[in-house]
């Protein structure tokens, strides 16, 4: 190590080469990196879906989902599998296991389907896909006076005009409506000419369609020869004859029917934007692309495009992430900036102001080397990303302190400034190398951490060793030689003469001061504790016990994932399963006349800010809800049905207004009138959601059990304190009428098969042809119209073709029981399940410790009496579970790992145990610091606790180091090691705890809402690092005393 740092000291133009070439290549790296808000959740589930048209979710359930689980049940690799069986969809989750190859699973798994021969005719082939989470940057709503067909074609053209883009590579309609030909024909039409739904969709097959012919080989080439007549029109269909007479007359389809080019009907949607029929694309993010430059070439595509268009028609750029992205880069990068400049002034403060520049050179040094390894780490500039920089900006000049402070103590002492350089950065540097090593450990935790969100905690680690192995270089070899170099002369300008003077008599006061504290404070009470070891212990023992009641005593309350601020306001409103979209219409339009009368509100109460930007409102599905909802322990979110419909309000940047998003929604929620009939009305403002609080999952293969058990559990969860919004997930679906035959039936020869497909083809309708007109799939439906399928009488007396060419009503030969069907059915480990939810308001309770109870009081009672039925906790709490259960785990490991670096150098068994002693007292400064500035508890406070440790052990091991130092090298006894060791290093310990602080200040004082998430980990660092150094100062020198009181006794005991 010598011969390096020599080296590097006596090359000063390598060690400025190497400065620059760092700099240089960090800052030409960041352009070339990927932004987004936050990182990337690379989740281990492969998707298997089936579409059954016209099922029930009790058939797809036994057709689709039962038929996968089974195949799939046991084959290696498979940790969790999970279904959902809706109307026409079948869905089934599988999660693999940690570790396993996803894309080897996939082939596996697609194979094990793809041998599955037992499913119905009519399902479409099960796609398989491995789930990864979509990057959308912006949308752009299209709204306007026009019509579905030519609002539809509009939207395709603009859709096509983005794509061009040279920064845009995918895009996607959110209203994708599907083209149909819809030939309706009356069953009265059918019985007149003779005629069934089979006979005419041969004649189409036959007429309609395109073959390839072979070819002609003559002299000059080969002629391809092709048959062309496949149909793409109205017109086309119905010039396809039925029947051709004797006499020549010919009977075609259009004579018989009624032929529309139309949308499905299948998937009923209505979308408008600030009042406009509407629909919507969404642009996203491929690969490495910027978020900022996609968002850039939409909105400037947007400003050219109005100006071509029509003043009826308007395209305008919505849900804008990059906007979310640049503000929140801006709030971080401002603390960052702050934190910067309050580190350089403490450290110029402290220390001279040329070794104070020296040292500050470190920080940008670590950081562009840190985004030069970016790239080969996959890391994005993200929020967490950044804000990891703001967490180790005053930890990145502990390591250049130390070193600075050592080489300038030795140039103090007139050693030749080479020589000083050489010598102060070898003294310190095995402690320094370790230090550095033990605060990386510390953070390694996260790069393992279980859960759906597990994978964004990696990026915590990453960045800190990426920023502390740089910082690390330039301590021993950059800063050494720029020390060695540098001159102690005045400056020779009057100005800068004089701001020196004055600089320096600030700093003799500060000095004259920490010598008064190191003096007369602490040297007498380092005295005391070390001649009363034992008292001052049993004190501090007494302290961290305290930290446990008052954890215990529920003072402070712990939220997993605190709700983070959106510049959304969303309202949502839910009917019963089965509910036509007419009647969800009504509500709707309250819902929109309420967010009407808000913005006239708001517009009174703040005429000089623009608080609602624009409106989306859709019916039929909810795109906002469904992405705002998709958080940790809810990645899977979906809302859809003509049951729903949602109004969301784009509100201005939260930097931009006085008002937040949660007093708007406030004020929506009591200008909203009663709507009779609701199954649901919710108002939301968060960003994301981490999962309902209380999310008890009951499964069980006895659906009577499951209902029973739920409701009992429901009675009694809704009694505790600060328990609200408690509902289950078991929902009556539409009406569902079962057709069972009669004895009558066999005496016409007709079978269950014969009514079923025919009923089917009548009311469902026959899918004839799926042919691609233009970039659209077209498919051609024969049904009855929607007059003949509208009642149950319709059905009762729809004529029946027996085998023998006679008709007879479905009444003669069947019964029709009508009951309810389930609106969805979901599935864990081939059992049905359903789930009891509810909210907690966190100023009365805690979720967690509300569970606890319920759960020894209520659940394991009530689930006796249903031995079939059983139970987890899903949702945040399966999140939290996964994540804090691997994280203590994998902070368990780190400590050892710790113990076993610092037992290396110190050659010691014991003496690491003095120097991780602090650890535990980071802990309290963490809960202290939480209750000063009155946050609960979160789950980065608990990431922010596990970081502390490496760092807090950085003083105690330079303590121990110099203690050890003095009796090695002096001849000192313990005691008068500990007393000089104590003073010696007490500027710089108080130094390094104060620019971790002061780097994370900022921070702790941000009111911007967006960033309010970050804060707890914050917390856990600076008042951690600083409530632990002051136990360092006292608590280390005492138990090093301790120990070797403990091994003289134990020495002489065994002389004895």
């Amino acid at each position: 190590m010598e011969n390096l740092i020599r080296w590097f000291v006596n090359n000063k133009v390598v060690s400025n080469l190497l400065m620059i070439l760092i700099i240089v290549t960090g800052a030409t790296t960041i352009p070339m990196l990927k932004m987004e808000v936050f990182p990337e959740i690379d989740l281990n589930i492969i998707n298997v879906s089936a579409v059954y048209p016209g099922a029930t979710p009790s058939d797809v359930e036994e057709a689709i989902c039962i038929k996968i689980e089974e195949r799939l049940q046991g084959l290696d690799g498979v940790k969790k599998i999970t279904s959902n069986a809706s109307e026409n969809v079948g869905s089934v989750n599988i999660e693999i296991i940690s570790g396993e190859d996803p894309s080897e699973m996939l082939d596996k798994i697609k194979a094990e389907v793809d041998a599955i021969d037992t499913f119905p005719e009519n399902i479409e082939k099960p796609i398989c896909r491995k789930i990864a989470g979509a990057n959308p940057v912006i949308s752009v709503a299209v709204h306007g006076d026009l019509d579905d067909d030519s609002l539809n074609k509009l939207t395709e053209e603009i859709k096509d005009e983005i794509e061009n883009l040279s920064d845009i590579t995918l895009t996607s309609i959110v209203a994708d409506l599907e083209n149909e030909i819809k030939i309706n024909i009356r069953e009265s039409s059918l019985r007149k000419y003779n005629l069934s739904f089979q006979q005419i969709a041969r004649s189409i097959s036959e007429w309609s369609l395109n073959m390839p012919s072979g070819s002609i080989k003559t002299e000059d080439g080969e002629i391809l020869i092709r048959s062309n007549s496949q149909g793409y029109t109205i017109s086309d269909f119905s010039k396809i004859p039925l029947i051709i007479n004797s006499n020549g007359s010919i009977v075609y389809l259009g004579d018989i029917s009624h032929i529309t080019d139309t949308f499905s009907d299948k998937f009923e949607m209505d979308f408008q934007f600030n009042g406009d029929k509407a629909n919507l694309i969404t642009v996203f993010r491929v690969g490495n692309q910027n978020a900022l430059d996609v968002s850039a070439a939409v909105r400037g595509y947007v400003k050219d495009k109005n100006v071509e268009l029509p003043r009826t028609v308007k395209v305008t750029a919505w849900d804008d992430e990059a906007r979310i992205l640049s503000g929140r880069i801006e709030t971080i990068v401002r603390n960052a900036q702050q934190g910067l400049i309050l580190v350089i002034i403490v450290l110029a403060l402290f220390l001279k102001p040329k070794l104070a520049f020296w040292v500050s050179l470190g920080i940008p040094i670590s950081f562009m080397g840190g985004f030069w390894l970016f790239g080969p780490l996959d890391i994005s500039i993200n929020m967490l990303s950044l804000f990891t920089f703001i967490l180790v900006l005053g930890i990145v000049v502990d390591d250049a302190i130390v070193v600075g402070e050592n080489i300038a103590l030795f140039k103090e002492r007139g050693m030749d400034p080479v020589d000083a350089a050489v010598k102060g950065a070898l003294q310190v540097a095995t402690p320094v190398f370790f230090a550095v090593l033990t605060t990386m450990v510390t953070f390694s935790p996260m790069l393992s951490v279980e859960g759906d969100i597990g994978g964004i905690w990696r990026i915590f680690p990453l960045v800190v060793i990426s920023v502390l192995i740089w910082s690390l270089i330039e301590s021993l070899t950059i800063l050494p030689a720029h020390l060695a170099h540098s001159s102690d002369d005045e400056p020779k300008n009057q100005i800068l003469l004089y701001i020196s003077n004055k600089w320096d008599l600030i700093q003799a006061r500060i000095v004259s001061g920490l010598s008064y504290v190191t003096h007369y404070i602490y040297k007498p009470v380092l005295l005391k504790a070390v001649t009363n070891p034992f008292s001052a212990l049993s004190f501090a023992a007494g302290i961290f016990v305290l930290t446990i009641g008052i954890m215990l005593s529920g003072i402070l309350k712990f939220s997993f994932f605190p709700a983070v601020e959106d510049d959304l306001a969303i309202a949502t409103i839910e009917y019963p399963s089965g509910t036509p979209i007419d009647v969800t219409r009504e509500g709707y339009e309250k819902l929109e006349q309420a967010a009407t009368i808000l913005q006239s509100q708001l517009e009174e109460e703040f005429p000089d800010q623009s608080i609602i930007r624009n409106r989306l409102s859709t019916i039929g599905y909810l795109p906002m809800l469904t992405k705002t909802s998709r958080g940790p322990g809810n990645l899977d979110a979906l809302f859809v049905g003509p049951n729903m419909a949602e109004v969301a309000l784009e509100l201005a940047p939260s930097e931009n207004r006085t008002i937040s998003t949660e007093e708007v929604v406030r004020k929506w929620r009591s200008i909203m009138p009663d709507v009779p009939g609701v199954k649901e009305l919710s108002f939301k403002s968060d960003l994301f959601s981490a999962g309902d609080p209380i999310n008890i999952q009951l499964s069980s293969k006895y659906m009577d059990d499951l209902i029973s058990a739920k409701n009992e559990l429901k009675t009694q969860l809704v009694r505790f304190p600060g328990v609200f919004d408690v509902s289950d997930t078991y929902n009556i679906g539409k009406e569902e009428i079962s057709i069972n035959l009669l004895p009558a039936a066999k005496n016409y020869g007709v079978s269950m098969m014969m009514v079923a497909s025919q009923v089917r083809q009548a009311f469902y309708g026959l899918e004839v042809q799926t042919v691609q007109r233009g970039r659209n799939e077209l498919k051609v439906i024969l049904q009855y119209p929607k007059d003949d399928r509208s009642s149950i009488s319709d059905l009762e007396n729809m004529m029946i073709l027996t085998p023998t060419g006679s008709t007879i009503p479905v009444r003669q030969i069947a019964q029709l029981e009508i009951g309810e069907g389930l609106s969805s059915i979901q599935r864990k480990n081939r059992k049905r399940t359903i789930n009891v939810t509810a909210d907690v308001d966190l100023s009365e309770a805690n979720a967690n410790e509300i569970l606890a109870k319920f759960e020894l009081e209520h659940i394991i009672p009530i689930l006796r009496d249903y031995p079939s039925v059983n139970y987890s906790f899903e949702g945040e709490q399966r999140e939290q579970r996964d994540t804090l259960g691997s994280l203590f785990k994998n902070f368990a490991l780190a400590l050892f790992v710790v113990y076993v670096l610092l037992a290396v150098p110190f050659k010691s068994y014991l003496q690491p145990l003095i120097i991780m002693s602090a650890i535990p007292f980071g802990f309290t400064g963490a809960v202290i610091g939480h209750i000063i500035m009155g946050m609960n508890l979160a789950v980065l406070s608990i990431i922010g606790i596990v970081a502390l440790s490496g760092v807090v052990v950085n003083d105690s091991l330079v303590m121990v180091d110099f203690i050890n130092r003095y009796r090695r090298e002096d001849g000192k006894t313990s005691l008068e090691a500990a007393l000089a060791a104590g003073p010696r290093r007490f500027r710089p310990i108080l130094l390094t705890s104060i620019t971790t602080f002061v780097g994370l200040f900022p921070l702790l004082i941000e009111k911007s809402v967006q960033a309010q998430f970050l804060v707890p980990m914050a917390i856990s660092l600076a008042y951690g690092v600083l409530f632990a150094t002051l136990i360092t100062l006292i608590l280390v020198p005492t138990s090093y005393l301790i120990i070797e009181d403990i091994k003289k006794f134990v020495f002489k005991f065994l002389d004895f």
